[in-house]
């Protein structure tokens, strides 16, 4: 026979775990959530680039934001809104493919291969290369923080 005080011991280990594997479930839904977000915020901001669209970018970018590139220059945001509203870039590719985000909390890190393909200033550009990402989510939502870029890949553009 079971004493009254491990019958309570029982339910109570049965209750805690119930809770715990409710939340278990609830943060796994919410990161799955979070990371479709973030994938969609990345396609906003691959067309917003390809479009020359200034709002969208500004809309995106959070204002301390910092890309990197391959050859160690180093972009603000003014400075992609100032080359979206000048429209030395014109793209006809800006396309990313093997994408993953990763969601910790308030954080998220999306990598992809990008292939861009264009002109700057009338001189073509066709190239792919890999980036990751970094967004964090603030009051006003998901911004896309910092950027790092690789170097043009070799022998990679899409056929």
């Amino acid at each position: 026979m079971i004493s009254q005080s491990q019958r309570r011991k029982t339910i109570s280990r049965s209750v805690i775990a119930f809770f715990v594997f409710t939340a278990c479930l609830a943060a796994r839904s919410s990161s799955q959530d979070d990371a479709k977000a973030v994938t969609e915020l990345d396609r906003q901001y691959q067309l917003a680039v390809k479009q020359n669209d200034a709002a969208t970018i500004d809309r995106l970018l959070a204002d301390d934001f910092i890309l990197v590139t391959g050859k160690g220059k180093t972009y603000t945001k003014a400075d992609l809104l100032e080359e979206a509203r000048s429209g030395r870039m014109r793209y006809e590719h800006q396309e990313d493919t093997e994408q993953h985000v990763r969601v910790w909390g308030d954080a998220a890190v999306i990598t992809a291969k990008l292939w861009e393909k264009g002109t700057e200033n009338g001189k073509p550009f066709d190239y792919t290369l890999w980036f990751s990402d970094t967004y964090v989510r603030t009051p006003k939502g998901w911004r896309y923080v910092f950027g790092q870029a690789s170097t043009p890949l070799q022998d990679t553009k899409p056929k």
